[in-house]
């Protein structure tokens, strides 16, 4: 039987229950067990008072519109017939009267509600705009609800568990991502409101933050003699040690160059200077010892520095 029959259209029928499918376009996820329970008692004390909505999508097959709730609490009661409205929808109709429906008739997850319209957005080939004008919603409010989107599956799930309110979510989203969780979590376990959850969120976002403990402030030194007493304070240490090391230095397109070169053998190590011939008795003088440089003296001449 072919979906061309205008005279069924709107009617109410009673349609075995495995004849129906669930719609793909359900923006619910999760749905309360008890409650569901509880319809189911009461359908079958006083029937479905109010039809679910189908659409043909084959030869004695069907697909949900409307009344997901009512199908789960007629398949509890083990009914074998159901009455159902055939309703002629394209794809983007039927996504949009389930959203519908969920929206006017119980309270939907609000991250639920934002997935069912950012898919009847994708369905219909719209703008936010003309999105809120036809589900009978401000712009800013559809945009606020899209928005809950940005947060994690994990932090989605975090509030969905412990029944935050869409409040409590877009207070969160103006911290950083990093922040998030930390602030979800102290909302859950201080069982705050929404109006201690904005406070929260502004003393975070007051707070300074607290510097990393890998990072700390070096002073950048910037007199030149400060460096070069350093480098031959090291040299100094290495010829008392008996290493012959010696340096140079010169001036080069404004650049000071400070050369250090320490003999080495074939291993790499150092070599130590070879002993000194024994002193003669008489009027050697002693050599002078390893000139340093003071850190507060100025520099000889040819250690100056263009700056």
């Amino acid at each position: 039987m072919s979906r061309k029959e205008p005279q069924k259209q709107g009617r109410v029928l009673m349609l075995p229950i495995d004849c129906i499918e669930p719609s793909p376009y359900q923006a619910r996820t999760v749905f309360d067990e008890p409650e569901i329970a509880a319809l189911a008692v009461s359908i079958l004390q006083n029937g479905l008072l109010q039809p679910v909505s189908v659409r043909r999508i084959g030869l004695r097959k069907y697909q949900l519109v409307a009344g997901e709730r009512r199908l789960r609490a007629c398949r509890l009661a083990k009914l074998e017939k159901i009455p159902a409205i055939l309703a002629d929808f394209d794809d983007s109709e039927s996504a949009a009267l389930g959203l519908l429906e969920n929206l006017q008739r119980s309270q939907l997850d609000p991250f639920d509600t934002a997935r069912g319209i950012k898919e009847v957005i994708r369905l219909w080939g719209c703008t936010q705009a003309e999105a809120a004008r036809r589900l009978g919603l401000s712009q800013p409010a559809l945009a606020n609800k899209l928005r809950l989107l940005t947060l994690t599956p994990e932090q989605q799930d975090l509030c969905t568990a412990n029944h935050l309110s869409e409040r409590h979510a877009r207070a969160v989203l103006r911290l950083p991502e990093s922040r998030r969780t930390p602030a979800l979590e102290k909302i859950v376990r201080d069982k705050l409101s929404v109006r201690q959850a904005d406070k929260l969120v502004d003393s975070m976002l007051a707070a300074p933050k607290a510097p990393s403990p890998c990072r700390k402030t070096i002073p950048m030194v910037r007199d030149v003699r400060f460096f070069v007493n350093t480098l031959q304070h090291a040299v100094d240490l290495m010829t008392q040690k008996g290493i012959a090391a010696t340096t140079s230095c010169d001036k080069r397109d404004g650049c000071l160059e400070y050369i250090v070169r320490i003999p080495v053998n074939s291993d790499g190590q150092m070599t130590p200077a070879p002993p000194s011939p024994a002193p003669v008795a008489a009027e050697t003088a002693p050599p002078d010892p390893p000139e340093t440089v003071a850190a507060d003296a100025p520099l000889r001449e040819d250690f100056a520095v263009q700056l």
